[in-house]
């Protein structure tokens, strides 16, 4: 049984240790990539942040609803890819216990 769902049993588990580690960290800041990225480019280079110009313009979505909308689309984009990778996974097993094990 253990050995029949061990992608699945592997994947919970990496979740519940990957959420622990962040449930024990007490205090701490989590800021995004852009704001620690561009804090340390403005560090390096002695340049205030306010002055990097991106090398392709930026498109701001007209409201937060468009945002939202887009962020919606792309997870559901993700958890289609997901499940197709399943999907697969679960058809070979299939086809693997359909042909004896041989394969071709």
């Amino acid at each position: 049984m253990l050995r029949k769902y061990r992608f699945e049993i592997l994947a919970i588990v990496a979740i519940l240790v990957f959420s622990a580690l962040f449930l024990r960290m007490e205090g701490a800041e989590f800021a995004g990539t852009d704001t620690e990225g561009s804090a340390r480019a403005a560090e390096i280079s002695g340049i205030p942040g306010e002055e990097f110009r991106p090398l392709i313009a930026q498109w701001v979505p007209p409201g937060g609803e468009v945002e939202s909308a887009l962020f919606a689309l792309q997870a559901a984009i993700g958890g289609i890819c997901v499940g197709w990778v399943f999907g697969y996974w679960k058809g070979l097993k299939e086809k693997e216990r359909e042909t004896g094990g041989r394969k071709g």
